[in-house]
């Protein structure tokens, strides 16, 4: 296990030219992102607030975690160090997960899930876009296949925004306490990367991040406008790094690691 403590640890751990590493980091940062989300929404596995929402979350959440898998997976592939997809997912202390911290941000309650989840499925989009035509070929077929997914996504969690923000009372009320707490860490997830001009000049991506967040947050700006939701505020404490991890994640790494921990080395 390596015990990373900063982006610079993690990138002098990988080999290759740096714009391999640079990809590393992308490839890692994504799938730390679809897997904390992932593993934390399929909580909401048999106390969703109703059947049919119990089924779609837990439907979402799947999905996040299968992404997950295939991103680490691709991440195995491109390092070569001998881990695999699961040896990325769990073997790893806090510390060493690049995942925005958006999603440090605890479960909450049903307002707080879909707040957490439009912002980052919005973001995630935006991502997404900006690599769908990567000329790395692994990672475009991939995002080709993630975004037919997350459309859906999309699709569902605008409709529960809205749902929310229209209802008015205590359901709107418990959004607007929502957005005003990740409000100020919903844009690290298009925070930038080491490496992000090593991506652009070689077609990783059609463009920095600081454009994927401008064009993230006019859209979400319109959105919010129509619905008369506070326009969302600047990124908080914008150089604080992704290793750096709320007591709310320790908690959940402690859950999802428990029984690969409980035996090291087993095949699972």
């Amino acid at each position: 296990m390596t015990e990373f403590a900063s982006f610079e640890s993690i990138a002098m751990d990988f080999e290759g030219a740096g714009h391999e590493r640079a990809l590393a980091i992308l490839l890692l940062s994504m799938a730390d992102d679809e897997f904390v989300i992932g593993f934390s929404d399929s909580e909401w596995t048999g106390i969703g607030p109703i059947l049919e929402e119990d089924v779609a979350i837990s439907s979402l959440a799947q999905d996040e975690l299968g992404h997950a898998q295939a991103l680490y997976g691709l991440l195995a592939e491109t390092i070569a160090d001998g881990r695999d997809a699961d040896g990325w997912a769990y073997d790893r202390p806090p510390e060493g997960y690049l995942h925005a911290r958006l999603l440090d941000h605890p479960r909450g309650d049903w307002a707080a899930t879909i707040a957490r989840r439009y912002l980052y499925d919005t973001a995630d989009s935006a991502r997404l876009e900006a690599i769908a035509a990567s000329s790395h070929a692994p990672l475009r077929e991939l995002v080709a296949k993630i975004r037919r997914e997350e459309r859906y996504h999309l699709m569902h969690v605008q409709t529960w925004i809205e749902r929310l923000a229209d209802a008015g009372g205590e359901s709107r009320a418990r959004l607007l306490a929502a957005l005003k707490a990740m409000g100020p860490d919903a844009g690290t997830v298009l925070a930038p990367l080491p490496g992000e001009t090593a991506l652009v000049r070689h077609g990783v991506s059609r463009e920095p991040f600081a454009v994927m967040e401008a064009r993230w947050r006019d859209e979400v700006g319109a959105t919010f406008g129509r619905l008369g939701l506070p326009e969302l505020p600047p990124t908080a404490s914008p150089d604080r790094p992704r290793t750096d991890h709320s007591d709310a994640f320790r908690s959940l790494h402690a859950e999802f690691t428990m029984v690969r921990r409980s035996e090291v080395g087993a095949t699972w």
